[in-house]
């Protein structure tokens, strides 16, 4: 679920595999553990260490220590087996042949197995999965009868259901790391003479830009002279090497307080790259390369699906809206969790666009093979090159916004909604709008980033609006429209770093029962910018206003009504209602910053949470 970090080199593993895990901190975990091998001895030994909580704990508990290894594995790990306790934290060693093993995902099968191997006579002391698994992996290897750990490996995995990423070692195999993924992300850096294995290009950046991806069920056999790529049923594969594109300089704080705190500031820089070279305002255009080879099969299809979760999910719900109205393209939006275990209908001329920051999200990858499976076209808008869905889609659409570092997903979403944007206005433009009503809106997208960088300038203001009212622990988030999935993400963002409940909803569904939960002083904060249901807005901010609750509304620059309904405003500037998510989620994205800060938590690493959802 979160960190995976090995090294085989010529340098000493153990500040390089530190160094990786902390590059990956921001994906959330809850204890972190390292294992190098010493050569020094025959056979090696396998140096542990392992602590609750941040990677710094650890760094205490290798204070002293002198292990000079040169070939060793480290991971941060998120429980969804067994307790936050050292002993179930990784790396896991099995209790005979000396492996040593760290995993990404969930081992489906591992009750099923443990008992097999206890009746073999293992001995477990961890309530995990991941335990199981290498105990499988020692119970096979077997190298005086030519079963080494890449043929160890290959031969646990073809026992195991689940998703797993991993990376071995073995104390007789000192100069060797086997590495192996399905259905979680792992890649390799290709340095001179030396490779380091990750679940995030984020740990490989500082080394080397060269990485080898992995499909599933790929299992990849390195040492400090090459690597071999082969299936679990050891079947040779060419391997996929690409370009890392990150810059490490774009995973640096850079004089903010946090991740997120940037990443919010770095909007209206992200979105001019998402949408630089792909407006053309002469022919009233989107230029889209990723998806132009199926622009005939775009413009034909009868429907479109999107599929995402979490705030993916919110942008592309505005996306259902704006692929009706301007594309007028029947459109459905799905939990990806959902849509994979019922029984979907994927008819011909079905399109499903599966929309995801990493391009590694378990339950849009599941979604999105099942709709491949039925026949369907599909498309992925991803931010992560080179990941999962951006390689397993027939075509799609990068973010370009850099690397988000923090949890909660701010910058992504913005990019998300310019780019479904786009996509809406290629189609349209294709199917049925003129190139002067098309031009007009690419006019006005592409002056959303100064819009976005004036909307920011009212930080402090925002700061302070939040900060009167994060005693309260309930807050509502009211959107009509377009801007009802920006209620939703309010909402989401606020929950997700402040630990304060809220909910969003449509304007009209609160008067279906919680309006119940309006009292004095609670705050409900309404998206009230002007567009075609503004009036029905007001009367509902009048209906909150009689109930004693305290509006907050995010409305349009010039609008001076709204100050006699509302006790607090937050001004955004101008702009065609199809657009205005990407300038009214600013304000909802700053308050939930604002609000933990002042309540004292980690901004960048919630409770409970991982950047990248790769368990279902």
């Amino acid at each position: 679920m979160c960190g995976i970090v090995a090294y085989i080199g010529t340098r000493p593993a153990r500040p390089l595999l530190i160094e990786g895990l902390k590059r990956l901190e921001y994906r959330g975990y809850d204890s972190a553990g390292v294992a190098v091998l010493d050569p020094s001895t025959k056979p090696a030994k396998i140096q542990l260490a392992k602590a609750v909580g941040r990677v710094g704990n650890l760094e205490e508990r290798l204070e002293g220590t002198t292990w000079q290894g040169t070939v060793g594995i480290a991971h941060t790990r998120w429980a969804s087996h067994g307790g936050v306790t050292e002993t179930n934290a990784h790396p896991h060693t099995d209790d005979h042949a000396g492996i040593a093993l760290i995993h990404n995902g969930i081992i489906e099968n591992y009750s099923v197995l443990r008992k097999y191997l206890e009746q073999k006579g293992h001995t477990f002391v961890s309530e995990t999965d991941t335990e199981v698994l290498t105990m499988l992996i020692g119970e096979l290897y077997d190298p005086a009868n030519g079963v080494d750990l890449e043929a160890a490996v290959q031969g646990a995995l073809r026992e195991v259901t689940g998703a797993y990423a991993i990376a071995v070692i073995c104390k007789q195999e000192p100069d060797v790391i086997v590495a192996a993924r399905k259905g979680s992300p792992l890649i390799v850096g290709i340095g001179n003479g030396e490779y380091i294995v990750a679940s995030d290009p984020q740990a490989i950046i500082a080394h080397t830009a060269q990485a080898m991806t992995l499909d599933d069920y790929n299992v990849v056999k390195i040492t400090r002279d090459g690597f071999r790529t082969s299936t679990i049923d050891n079947v040779e594969v060419t391997p996929k090497v690409l370009e890392l594109e990150s810059e490490l300089d774009e995973i640096d704080l850079g004089g903010y307080e946090h991740y997120m705190q940037k990443e919010i500031f770095e909007q209206p820089a992200a979105l001019r790259n998402t949408l630089r070279g792909r407006l053309d305002m002469k022919d009233g255009r989107v230029v889209l390369g990723g998806v132009s080879a199926f622009a005939k099969d775009l413009v034909r299809a009868r429907r479109f699906i999107m599929i995402a979760q979490g705030t993916a999910l919110h942008a592309a719900m505005v996306a259902e809206y704006l692929f009706e109205e301007l594309a007028r393209m029947p459109t459905e939006c799905e939990y990806a969790s959902e849509f994979r275990y019922r029984n979907p209908i994927v008819d011909e001329g079905t399109v499903v666009v599966a929309v995801s920051q990493s391009g590694e999200t378990a339950d849009t990858l599941a979604a999105l093979n099942e709709a491949q499976d039925r026949g369907a076209l599909s498309l992925g808008v991803v931010n992560v090159v080179g990941s999962t869905i951006a390689r397993e889609t027939d075509a799609g659409v990068y973010l370009r916004v850099g690397p988000e570092i923090g949890v909660a997903s701010t910058k992504a979403f913005t990019g998300q909604l310019a780019v479904l944007t786009m996509l809406s206005l290629f189609l349209a433009r294709r199917k049925l709008m003129s190139p002067e009503a098309a031009a007009k809106l690419q006019d006005e997208l592409a002056d959303i980033p100064n819009k976005i960088e004036h909307a920011l300038g009212l930080a402090p203001e925002i700061k302070q609006i939040t900060e009167r009212y994060i005693q309260h622990e309930n807050w509502l988030f009211l959107g009509r429209g377009v801007n009802y999935p920006v209620a939703l993400e309010g909402a989401l963002k606020l929950k997700e770093i402040s630990y304060i409940h809220a909910e969003g909803m449509p304007v009209a569904e609160m008067t279906h029962g919680p309006i119940a939960l309006i009292n004095d002083g609670m705050p409900v904060v309404f998206i009230a910018n002007q567009g075609a249901q503004y009036d029905k807005v007001l009367n509902n901010i009048a209906e909150v206003r009689a109930r004693g609750g305290h509006v907050i509304a995010v409305a349009t620059e010039g609008d001076r009504h709204i100050r006699t309904m509302a006790e607090d405003v937050i001004y955004v500037p101008p702009c065609s209602e199809a657009l205005s998510p990407m300038l009214t989620v600013v304000p909802l994205q700053l308050m939930a910053y604002y609000a933990a800060v002042a309540r004292g938590h980690d901004v960048d690493k919630p409770r409970n949470l991982a950047k990248s959802v790769t368990i279902e």
